[in-house]
């Protein structure tokens, strides 16, 4: 008994125990940050991006690209906010679409339009109409 004292070998319970520790912690870590890219690739993101802002007569149409990874439905269509008559589209995932409404511009002015999700996202674009 008096050999197994004094063997140099042994580690003491201290060290042992903050061994332990180290390792328990680097583990959880790696295990959360794994599990946060799992969770990542599941939840969709709504992305719109408004390339284009056209003018025709009487109407406003808007050019944009869902670049997210889940469809997008808009609900609704403001322009310079006031909310206008918009039947409810949905674009999916990397896709494009036209969004049109009903709206007497005027030559040159400054426009400021947004799109709202159905998940309450808000998209904006500003544009100016051209000059007749």
């Amino acid at each position: 008994m008096k050999n197994f004292r004094k063997s140099r070998k042994a580690l003491s319970p201290v060290v042992a125990s903050i061994i332990l520790i180290a390792v328990t912690v680097a583990v959880s870590i790696a295990v959360a940050a794994w599990m946060g890219a799992l969770t990542i690739g599941f939840m969709g993101t709504e992305e719109l991006k408004i390339t284009n802002m056209q003018f025709s007569t009487g109407q406003i149409t808007l050019v944009a690209n869902n670049t997210g990874t889940s469809p997008v439905t808009i609900n609704e269509f403001w322009v310079n906010g006031v909310k206008q008559t918009y039947d409810p589209q949905t674009v999916d995932a990397n896709a494009g679409v036209s969004a049109t409404a009903s709206y007497s511009w005027t030559p040159g002015a400054n426009y400021q339009v947004r799109l709202i999700s159905s998940k309450g996202n808000t998209f904006m674009y500003n544009g100016i109409a051209p000059q007749s």
